[in-house]
């Protein structure tokens, strides 16, 4: 299957569920974030759209336990930096009408141990992510190959197989 024929299915997939079902789906995947990454002090996350497992509550959570979150926020046609994240009442619209970080802050030196939680519109089992198309996060995501990435998705997304090609990065755990 090519790579617009499973982001046309999985999408087909999403439009049944409403926000409030997809709310719902969500809950448990923030349960096992929650836990996994109980001991992290620094991750970089990313502010879910509206057919995303939705993590807003557990930023604020891990704001609130005094842990550093940066989020992503697009910088030019192809580049997307990694903004601290203070609370949802710092976001902005930005590209794609993603909600971003309104302060440009960029002061993350990242570290080999630091987690990043990777949205998609597919994977598979063997941690290659379907996203939606552009190559932001496997653009970044190459920069930053220690860090541990996790793909974060609904189990309906996780798919037998994701067709890849040479820049696709894959993800070392699944939620």
């Amino acid at each position: 299957m090519r790579k617009e024929e499973l982001r046309r299915q999985i999408q087909q997939i999403k439009r049944q569920f409403t926000p409030q079902q997809l709310e719902e789906l969500s809950l448990p995947i923030v349960a096992r974030l929650r836990q996994r990454l109980n001991d992290v002090q620094t991750i970089a996350a990313y502010y879910p759209l509206s057919d995303e497992v939705d993590i807003r509550p557990l930023l604020d959570e891990w704001i609130a336990e005094g842990k550093t979150i940066f989020l992503p926020k697009v910088t030019g046609d192809d580049t997307m930096e990694l903004c601290r994240y203070t609370g949802r009442d710092d976001m902005q619209e930005g590209a794609f009408h993603i909600m971003e970080p309104a302060d440009v802050s960029k002061e993350p030196s990242l570290c080999n141990n630091d987690v990043i939680l990777v949205p998609g519109v597919a994977f598979d089992a063997a941690g290659h992510r379907l996203g939606r198309g552009r190559g932001y996060y496997d653009r970044f995501l190459a920069a930053h190959l220690g860090m541990h990435k996790i793909g974060v998705c609904f189990d309906f997304q996780k798919v037998s197989e994701v067709p890849v090609d040479v820049n696709d990065i894959t993800v070392d755990a699944l939620i």
